[in-house]
């Protein structure tokens, strides 16, 4: 695999408008060359691991917004030097302004065609973490062209404690939407995406995606990061706890987040 350890700089807009909005977008953090060899692999056993392969129409929204894979590289060798990326964590942790990063775990998404949308949600609601700087990024194996296109935010989101809902669901779509609407804050999408363009997001930036209306796969690998140093919180809900079990080697309420499912990422 064609290495991915070489750094990029990240713009301070960049920077400032992560910080500010709770998403940005980096052009070209992996190159085509660079997604060759692993991007096959992601595509593959994406769809080999997903959880839920029943037929469309027996699936709630949730099940039929994509397909998902998880800890894909615990599996093959090429995918865990892309998930251990330096360069993807050094961006991390540059948005998130803080020290280092470690893996939390890596989840393919993969939107079948005429899939359905991703209703309105938070990803830590599910995560067993308190008052702790995590960051999702999100790349496509693939072109993504504009009618299907990457995630909406909604920005500044990931700064108001209010904001807040349940699970990903129907529920979550009407309950969020209520809110966003309450709110005013400004909904913004990146578009249309090349292979290897990649978004960053908050843990607690509330987002969306739209249905997918072609006959292609949207084929997406996301790598989770959470901040050098977190601990697990001292109160989990049913489904935070769920995660601590499985994501984070069964480390108790207040331990270190150190597990060697959990390594660091940066600085190496």
């Amino acid at each position: 695999m064609t290495s991915l350890a070489a750094d990029i700089e990240v713009a301070p807009e960049v920077v400032a408008s992560f910080q500010a909005d709770g998403h940005a977008v980096v052009r070209g953090l992996a190159t085509a060359d660079e997604l060759v060899e692993v991007g096959p692999i992601i595509r593959r056993l994406g769809v080999e691991h997903a959880y839920d392969t029943r037929p469309m129409e027996e699936r709630d929204t949730y099940g039929r917004a994509f397909l998902q894979s998880f800890n894909l590289w615990r599996i093959d060798p090429v995918v865990a030097d892309f998930v251990r990326s330096p360069r993807f964590a050094r961006v991390a942790a540059t948005l998130l302004s803080c020290e280092g990063v470690r893996l939390y775990h890596d989840q393919g998404l993969f939107k079948e065609p005429f899939g359905g949308p991703t209703p309105w949600h938070q990803d830590q609601y599910y995560w067993p973490f308190e008052d702790v700087p995590t960051i999702t990024m999100w790349m496509p194996m693939v072109d993504v062209p504009a009618e299907v296109g990457s995630m909406t935010f909604a920005s500044g989101s990931h700064l108001d404690r209010s904001l807040r809902g349940p699970g990903i669901s129907d529920e979550s779509q009407t309950a969020f939407a209520e809110q966003l609407r309450e709110s005013g804050l400004p909904l913004a999408t990146h578009g249309a995406m090349a292979a290897g363009d990649a978004t960053f997001h908050a843990g607690w930036t509330v987002h969306s995606a739209g249905g997918n209306p072609t006959d292609t796969m949207r084929a997406v690998m996301t790598v989770i990061y959470v901040a050098d140093g977190a601990r697990v919180a001292s109160t989990l809900t049913p489904a935070q706890d769920f995660d601590r079990k499985v994501w984070l080697g069964g480390r108790k309420p207040g331990e270190l987040v150190d597990h060697e499912l959990n390594p660091r990422l940066w600085p190496i």
